[in-house]
């Protein structure tokens, strides 16, 4: 079996404070780590080649050179090949031309299932999955909380989605793309110590502009039909806890609660 994984790497959002007023990450040494969704996504790419040693897991992604030693650090986990897309001519580029550029790339792979995470922590709209399914002519799910790993073959996959009101069961055949959801759980495991020093720059491939032949008016700012407006990073309180008990007064503080919130 091949597996493809589409990753992502993103600012670092808890160790580094956003300027809202200009819109950017300010400081040029921003710690960039693997997008949380989709290392849940690897990690059960990993599961199935711990199962199924012939199984062939390659992990894609687009980015800078910055990210060189990411990829690597992720080959020492055992992948079987990564690639970095990186060429200047891509800069700039919204999720659709994103989508494009992985899509041309990952048509001249053979894989029988794509994998990525659901969203990222740096856009948040999922576009990228959805759109790389359209670019490739493959079915795709979102908000997949867990695989069946006894019914994950070449053949199908039967996965678990979570919505507002239930989980509901999918089977789907393959190829397709898969994404998961950081609600899943996967944990990538840690560097056996005898890898962590393991030359693997000959297991990474750098693929630019020059071997998928885009036009510089395709690619970039300037061939992106969208551009972001404004960012922000999602922002989280603590909410107050309050302890009611079984009796008049209990009954009667929820059920002011619920008429409040719009549920009576």
């Amino acid at each position: 079996m091949k597996i493809i994984c589409v990753v992502k790497y993103v600012p670092d959002v808890d160790s580094i404070a956003f300027d809202a007023e200009n819109n950017t990450y300010p400081g040029k040494n921003i710690r960039m780590i693997l997008n949380p969704d989709d290392a849940c996504a690897l990690a059960f790419a990993l599961q199935v080649k711990a199962g199924d040693p012939d199984c062939f897991v390659e992990v894609v992604t687009m980015g800078t050179f910055a990210v060189r030693p990411h990829m690597e650090d992720l080959l020492r986990l055992g992948i079987d090949r990564g690639t970095l897309i990186c060429d200047p001519v891509f800069e700039g580029s919204d999720t659709f031309v994103t989508s494009e550029v992985l899509g041309r790339y990952i048509a001249t792979r053979p894989f029988d299932c794509l994998l990525t995470g659901n969203l990222s922590l740096d856009g948040g709209t999922s576009h990228v999955p959805v759109q790389l399914a359209e670019t490739l002519g493959l079915d795709q799910m979102l908000g997949i909380v867990r695989i069946d790993l006894h019914r994950f073959d070449s053949t199908r996959a039967v996965f678990d989605v979570v919505d507002e009101k239930s989980v509901t069961t999918y089977e789907m055949a393959m190829p397709c793309v898969l994404s998961v959801t950081r609600e899943s759980g996967y944990k990538l495991p840690y560097v056996k110590l005898k890898d962590m020093q393991r030359e693997v720059s000959d297991e990474l491939a750098i693929v630019t502009n020059k071997d998928l032949c885009f036009s510089e008016t395709e690619v970039g700012s300037f061939g992106s039909p969208t551009q972001v407006v404004k960012t922000y990073p999602k922002t989280f309180e603590k909410r107050k806890r309050q302890i009611v008990q079984n009796d008049e007064e209990g009954i009667s503080y929820v059920f002011d609660f619920l008429k409040q919130k719009g549920f009576l």
